[in-house]
């Protein structure tokens, strides 16, 4: 199959997967971002030119996002998080990725050819693409690139993303040829996603040292990185597709909503890549001084759980805590109705959204009868306990995030209602990431992706081996239809897979699922160039294409 710059729906279903960024903390995410969606994508993109715009792009100028957490790392290891994505993304570029419109989009890569066996994908890059410090990308650094982050060894988040690749050759300059060991579906925007790094310059100075100061081919080139207050950008006047319009993009780290509202309404920002509050985006929607785009999330707003903890290692356990949470409640009181109760790992925009799952209303009566029948009876405090185990666990929020640190606190308040005492600690989110993925925290509060509107494959986060298992899920029955899952092309062969995944996780619920955020990304409408109709938040990947006019 030779691949184009863009490709029909179908055949993107066959042949490829958005993840993760994201995700999102959305992290997330994007994807993507997290990051991190909508229904099915446009035949062709939406114009990105209206009427009063005709004026043209413009040079100059800076451009300011705001974000709600500190940039941990700039090297593809750390794209999961939206605010580091929307960073790393505009560093770095990779081979493919998937647009504001769910469309796939060649960047690095001119054709893809894709056997019909599915077993190998021969990439043709760009021809006379440079990084910034002048050298020429070639398939080396492709191939250097997944090698390092699909090696387990080296211990990165991301190695779930290069399932079934058995060898990644160079077999000229700017060729690139990926040998799979099995058929993986989710390929063209799982490892194919990932962006490239300066392979000389990364295996001279490692891992830890490029995450502080990547080269990339990107549009934007670091100037300075401050991990907790900002990042610059500089433009790339060498960028393969032409000099970035405007000359700087620089990300402020705010964690308070209210303070980047504040920043919007003073022009001291120009967008926030990870929302507002609901009511300050609305509020800002009415105002013709401001551009509001609104996509569904493909991240599901949630408490992961840690499995191995005796407390929370029961699914009875679990589902009480399901049956305990009014999660419309949370939506109307603390998210102002933008958002829908999630009753699965995948969003409703996905075609592999099963409709007919298990589902939990708010039944508190049914919690303690869960509860009950488990062993775990009430004290004297009002607290259950089986043994000399208290039900009594602790939930980690991000430092400053006031928009999801309420649903920590109504929770609580509803979880003490069954017996269930939960503690609230605050931490940094790139300690909360590590505590959850290594099993060392019982529990936090924040959005990422478990299967996307596009790609439904949730290796990452569900399966025993995922990078992203913050619950510490560990389900055989699920680790074979996810493996066999990714084996499947064909959207028909596929779905019964991620039908009986999906029932496992509302049966298991190996995390607190709450909701669908309606997603809101607000920008200054100096920002000229902005797409029309998105149908997710992967948008901030096309920030070259843009520029300011005041």
């Amino acid at each position: 199959m030779k691949q184009k710059n863009s490709m029909t729906r179908r055949d993107f279903l066959r042949y490829s997967a958005l993840s993760g960024s994201a995700a999102l903390l959305v992290a997330c995410a994007p994807a993507a971002p997290a990051a991190d969606t909508g229904e099915a994508a446009p035949a062709a993109a939406a114009e990105e030119a209206p009427a009063a715009e005709m004026s043209g792009p413009k040079q100059g100028g800076t451009m300011t996002w705001v974000g709600h957490q500190e940039v941990a790392g700039l090297s593809p290891a750390f794209m999961g998080p939206t605010v580091h994505w929307v960073m790393i993304i505009n560093i770095q570029n990779p081979l493919v990725t998937v647009d504001e419109f769910n469309e796939q989009e060649l960047v690095l890569a001119k054709s893809i050819d894709v056997a019909a066996d599915g077993l190998t994908y021969t990439f043709h890059l760009h021809e006379g693409v440079l990084f910034h410090d002048g050298s020429e990308l070639t398939a080396e650094d492709v191939a250097y690139t997944y090698n390092y982050y699909r090696n387990p060894d080296n211990g990165a988040p991301i190695v779930g993303r290069f399932t079934g690749i058995g060898s990644v050759e160079a077999p000229d300059k700017y060729t690139v040829q990926v040998n799979m060991d099995a058929v993986n579906a989710a390929s063209l925007t799982s490892w194919a996603t990932v962006p490239i790094v300066h392979s000389a310059y990364h295996a001279e100075v490692g891992e830890e040292t490029y995450s502080t100061s990547p080269i990339g081919t990107g549009p934007y080139k670091l100037r300075e990185w401050r991990p907790a207050e900002f990042t610059e950008l500089e433009a790339f006047d060498d960028h393969f597709r032409g000099r970035p319009n405007i000359d700087v993009l620089r990300e402020d780290i705010v964690p308070e909503p209210s303070v980047r509202m504040i920043a919007l309404q003073t022009g001291e920002a120009d967008s926030a890549v990870w929302p507002l509050l609901v009511e300050d985006s609305i509020f800002l929607e009415a105002d013709p001084g401001y551009v509001n785009f609104r996509t569904l999330a493909n991240s599901i707003k949630h408490f992961p759980l840690n499995n191995s903890i005796p407390q929370l290692a029961e699914k009875e356990v679990r589902q009480a805590l399901m049956y305990a949470l009014d999660r419309q409640r949370i939506i109307d009181e603390l998210w102002n109705g933008a958002a829908q109760v999630s009753h699965s790992n995948l969003t409703p925009a996905s075609p592999y959204h099963h409709t007919g799952l298990k589902q939990y209303d708010f039944d508190p009566q049914e919690a303690m009868a869960l509860l009950d029948g488990a062993g775990w009876a009430a004290g004297g405090d009002g607290i259950r306990a089986k043994g000399d185990q208290s039900l009594s666990f602790t939930i980690t929020t991000i430092t400053g995030d006031q928009a999801r640190r309420p649903i920590a606190e109504l929770a609580q308040l509803m979880f003490a209602d069954v017996g269930v005492d939960v503690q609230l600690e605050e931490a940094p989110v790139a300690t909360i990431l590590q505590g959850m993925r290594e099993g060392t925290m019982d529990a936090s509060l924040y959005n990422w992706t478990y299967g996307s509107a596009v790609e439904p494959d949730p290796f990452s986060t569900l399966h025993s081996t995922g990078g992203n298992n913050f619950a510490q899920f560990n389900n055989a029955r699920v680790d074979q239809l996810i493996e066999e899952g990714l084996q499947v092309v064909a959207y028909e062969e596929r779905e019964p897979y991620y039908h009986e995944i999906q029932e496992i996780f509302v049966e298991e619920q190996p995390v607190l699922n709450l909701q669908f955020d309606e997603w809101m990304n607000v920008f200054n409408a100096r920002i000229k160039g902005l797409p029309e109709g998105p149908k997710n938040s992967s948008m901030y990947q096309q920030a070259y294409k843009w520029w300011i006019e005041e």
